[in-house]
């Protein structure tokens, strides 16, 4: 490859020969260079800044495998050299990258004041650490999602090779032209799917279902008119279904590229995919793909931090940017052409107050068209006050818990569980909530809560301190988990607030507390999120006061809604139509066009008209398969 050829030889020109570099190698978007002498890159560490700044991509320096010790040996040593107040949980050795993943609480330990205990493993066993945190309450779905990546390391390097290729492959024409098609989620919630090509390059922007049917829930895929493994790259912006849930099944269709992401959505994708197939096939119905298709999307993934800038092919630029929805989540700013066009693809934008997460983030480089969220875009869609919401929150479940009853509050297991968590913990703290409650998490909410904990970094400043002082809110004594063994015996108890997914009752163990909790009027039911149209949660909200459920004989009966049914706006993950007006003020560089998606048809047609009035800004609702020409 030229590109490889002439990377070697500026890395070359930039370092002397006491680097004693053995091999550079291109590794997806990265580069990694192996030296016999790493030593030199610690006393010059302006050599891997100085690289990094003139070929503008993430350098790796690694050991040159006649380095390595023997793998027990260097266990032991490691073992030796990190203090033991580091809590390591795991050593694994991964001799295709000439690294070891060293798990631990503490990280911070492991890498050492101004890294030398790093410097001190690598020196003294040749292997290069890679230092990951452990989440501070047991994960199974991380553990596994970590060890199937070590275990298929050498496939996930021939992935990233064969990605290099597509990368830096021939120069693109830069005289091309760019489009957008809409493939899912425009005029409509669910199912986001975008399709953005230029004459060199083919990308797609999420690939979700939409969770609240089961008509018709996939993306138009059979719209492509091209092989699925013409595709050059696929980008998730979060872990929600409704944007990764059909992605493993590009990889059932063909599809053999990489998948960019950040590092949490990676692990939460992979946890709410694998129990979509779970609940499908507990249901009686077929999944679209099997846990071997999530599997394998699992090798492809390649991470991404927040604001860093990453080639995806020769003719397109990647960066994502929090979005303050879910952890993890980003808005997705491509570069196309040599400047040529900039789009930002907002997917779920929070701009307001979290308890979770830090503020959006409003400032690219260039914008032309930005592709804007709209699920509370209509006029009238204005959430209360943040205090107010907590207040009333609190009120509904004292009120509840005082009667003897108990309070179901139905989550998304990823965002709005933590977020929720976060509010009742804090109200026991400060004594507002009866003291007397008891506290349960039901469904993925404890698996997803860990993750939180892997990952301090994505949160809040006020969260991650206490993450890191192990102290985390998501283990609080208050919190217990339930099991299916325990539920008859909590809602007998009383005086419980259950929170369980899925948060629009369309599955899970929220639907099974529901029909438990139902006919009892001192139970109380509270919505904190979107209920998608179609949705068990979206009729009750609506009014319906009864379902018909399936009785143990296997026939049909009216389940009647006595308990209280309280909506509290507020903690949606969602912007609210003054939030999203805000964005769109405040975004620095103003877009030229806006493409507004993600809402219920009339939301979506009203505020792209809204916002063409007030912002001078061409502003449409395009349908799902049209195609909009960019450049």
């Amino acid at each position: 490859m030229d590109y490889l050829k002439e990377t070697k030889e500026a890395i070359q020109s930039y370092l002397p020969s006491d680097t004693e570099i053995t091999s550079v190698e291109l590794e997806g978007p990265e580069i990694a260079i192996y030296t016999k002498n790493p030593r030199a890159f610690f006393e010059n560490e302006n050599y891997v800044a100085k690289i990094a700044f003139n070929l503008k991509k993430r350098i790796n320096i690694r050991t040159d495998k006649s380095l390595l010790i023997p793998e027990e040996k260097a266990k032991k040593k490691i073992e030796e050299i990190v203090p033991q107040e580091a809590q390591i949980k795991e050593i694994m050795f991964n001799a295709t990258f000439s690294e070891v993943v060293i798990e631990a609480i503490k990280p911070g330990l492991v890498i050492g004041k101004g890294g030398e205990t790093s410097k001190k493993i690598i020196l003294e066993t040749g292997w290069v650490p890679n230092i990951i945190r452990a989440p501070t309450q047991d994960s199974e779905i991380l553990k596994g999602i970590r060890h199937h990546l070590h275990k298929y390391s050498a496939d996930r390097k021939k992935i990233l090779q064969e990605t290099s290729k597509q990368i830096y492959g021939e120069k693109p024409n830069l005289d091309s032209w760019a489009r957008l098609t809409a493939l899912g989620s425009f005029r409509e919630v669910g199912r986001s799917c975008i399709l953005v090509e230029t004459r060199d390059t083919k990308v797609m922007l999420d690939c979700g279902i939409n969770v609240a049917t089961y008509e018709d829930p996939f993306p138009y895929l059979d719209a492509i008119r091209f092989p699925i493994n013409e595709l050059d790259a696929l980008v998730i912006s979060h872990a929600h279904l409704d944007h990764s849930g059909f992605a493993p099944y590009l990889f059932k269709l063909g599809y053999k590229g990489p998948v960019y992401v950040t590092e949490p959505t990676r692990d939460l994708m992979c946890l709410l995919q694998f129990d979509y197939v779970d609940v499908l096939t507990k249901e009686g119905r077929e999944p679209p793909y099997t846990e071997r298709d999530v599997k394998e999307q699992l090798k492809h993934c390649i991470t991404r931090n927040y604001r860093e800038v990453t080639d995806i092919a020769p003719d397109m630029r990647l960066t994502f940017h929090n979005a303050a929805h879910i952890l993890g989540s980003a808005s997705v700013h491509l570069h196309i052409g040599e400047g040529g066009h900039n789009l930002v693809y907002s997917a779920d934008i929070k701009y307001g107050f979290t308890r979770l997460f830090d503020p959006v983030d409003i400032n690219y480089p260039r914008l032309e068209t930005l592709i804007l969220e709209s699920t509370y875009g209509a006029q009238d869609d204005i959430q209360p006050q943040r205090q107010e919401a907590e207040e009333q929150l609190v009120k509904v479940i004292n009120e509840t818990v005082k009667q003897g009853g108990n309070v179901l509050i139905p989550v998304f297991a990823v965002g709005r569980a933590q977020e929720i968590m976060l509010v009742i913990e804090n109200a026991y703290r400060k004594g507002t909530l009866d003291q007397n409650t008891k506290a349960y998490i039901d469904g993925m909410t404890k698996e997803a809560s860990a993750i939180h904990t892997a990952y301090p970094e994505y949160l809040r400043k006020s969260v991650q301190r206490r993450v890191l002082q192990n102290d985390s809110p998501f283990t609080s004594e208050l919190f217990q988990e339930a099991d299916y063994s325990k539920r008859e015996e909590i809602i007998q108890n009383g005086g419980s607030v259950i929170v369980a997914s899925s948060g629009m009752l369309t599955g899970g163990p929220s639907v099974y507390y529901l029909y438990q909790l139902a006919e009892n009027p001192r139970n109380s039911l509270i919505f904190v999120g979107y209920q998608g149209e179609g949705s068990i949660g979206r009729k009750i909200q609506g009014g319906v006061r009864s379902l018909p459920i399936t009785a143990g004989n296997g026939k049909t009966k009216d389940l009647k809604l006595n308990l209280k049914v309280e909506t509290v706006e507020g903690f949606s993950g969602h912007s609210d139509r003054p939030q999203l007006v805000s964005y769109v003020r405040d975004l620095k560089p103003k877009p030229k066009r806006i493409l507004v998606n993600h809402g219920d048809k009339i939301k979506c047609i009203e505020f792209s008209k809204f916002l063409s009035s007030r912002f001078r800004i061409n502003a449409n609702s395009i349908r799902n398969l049209d195609a909009i020409r960019l450049k």
